[in-house]
């Protein structure tokens, strides 16, 4: 049961990380603008797919994760 609790408790915190990256993000106004994001806007419509954003949050997450792995 010990196991579940602190599995629990690791979620916990991703998530209330996850929730402060999320409301702070506002306040980054560079991200999802990076040179790379492709933006299309045309009359009928437009398409919107941030590759450099996401290769950058992919980047910083397996930090976390390498560390976060180092650290058990």
């Amino acid at each position: 049961m010990g196991e579940i609790a602190k599995g629990l408790i690791l979620l916990g915190l991703l998530l209330l990380g996850l929730g402060t990256l999320l409301a702070l993000s506002a306040h980054v106004p560079w991200l999802g603008r990076l040179p790379g994001d492709i933006r299309i806007e045309r009359p009928g419509g437009s398409f919107y797919f941030p590759i450099t954003t996401c290769l950058l949050v992919s980047v910083v997450l397996s930090i976390l994760a390498h560390l976060f792995s180092r650290l058990r």
